[in-house]
């Protein structure tokens, strides 16, 4: 029985996970496929990476982080409910991703240690926390941060989960992480590019949040450094070179690609 004290919080889970894109569980579910693991094993890590991405996104907009007001068309968990309802709702949601990675429906006890281990380390302080952590620590530097650092800091803040998302089917299967590895690095960093395209190209209302900070703030983009026609050439470049690591798979791999693809068309 669920205490009438944490409705909130569980309202809030739910909200914060609806009306995204679904990219990060699409790419463990399609991962899976083509190494011919059971969906209804594939569908546990595909709905954990999603539940700890939107942990991440929720946390991410609180006012001691980056401070918004939308994300995805709506008014962001603190918001809409209050701050302590966002930390704990993501605290939650947090744990929900490795609750669910641990369930003995996704395999022996094994690969969910290998999931829910190397879930921990593309979130953590080695991953994704890594990234923001060094996204805030170049607001208050001295001087906007290089190509080199702009993309190390990326691949952890974005590319980390889209990674541990596109290894999610050789995991399962026991296989070797390469392919898929280099498949997930590529897009991810593809991804932010994508996305600091949208921070100049789009506007709140296609995009669901607001666009022009990272400029308004002075911060260095893959925009800045590389200027708007640079940064779209890199990102196609990235998505070629994501798709040409997947030919060992043939036809199998045809989803992927596309989803590839999906990732710098994409208007939000």
């Amino acid at each position: 029985m669920v205490e009438m004290g944490a409705l909130p919080v569980i309202a809030a889970m739910g909200y914060a996970v609806a009306g995204g894109k679904g990219l990060r569980g699409f790419l463990a579910r399609e991962s899976a496929r083509i190494y011919e693991v059971p969906q209804e094993a594939a569908i546990w890590p595909a709905a954990a990476i999603e539940a700890l991405h939107a942990y991440s996104l929720v946390h991410d907009d609180l006012p001691c982080m980056d401070d918004d007001d939308l994300r995805r068309g709506q008014p962001t968990v603190h918001r809409k409910w209050n701050e302590a309802i966002a930390v704990l709702s993501g605290d939650a949601l947090q744990a929900l991703a490795f609750e669910l990675v641990a369930r003995p429906d996704v395999g022996d006890a094994e690969i969910r240690a290998e999931l829910a281990y190397s879930l921990a380390r593309a979130a953590g302080g080695r991953g994704m926390v890594r990234g923001q952590a060094l996204d805030m620590a170049a607001e208050t530097a001295d001087a906007p941060l290089d190509l080199a650092a702009i993309t190390e800091l990326q691949s952890g803040k974005t590319g980390a989960l889209i990674t541990w998302s596109a290894t999610v089917g050789a995991r399962m299967a026991k296989a070797d992480l390469t392919p898929l590895q280099t498949y997930g690095d590529a897009i991810g960093l593809a991804f932010q590019i994508a996305d600091d395209v949208l921070d100049v190209e789009g506007d709140a209302a296609t995009v669901g949040k607001a666009v022009g900070k990272d400029q308004e703030a002075g911060k260095a983009t893959f925009v800045s450094l590389l200027g708007l026609e640079g940064a779209k050439n890199r990102a196609k470049s990235l998505v070629e070179e994501g798709c040409d690591a997947l030919a060992a798979f043939g036809d199998s791999a045809e989803s992927l690609k596309r989803a590839a693809r999906f990732v710098i068309a994409r208007k939000n």
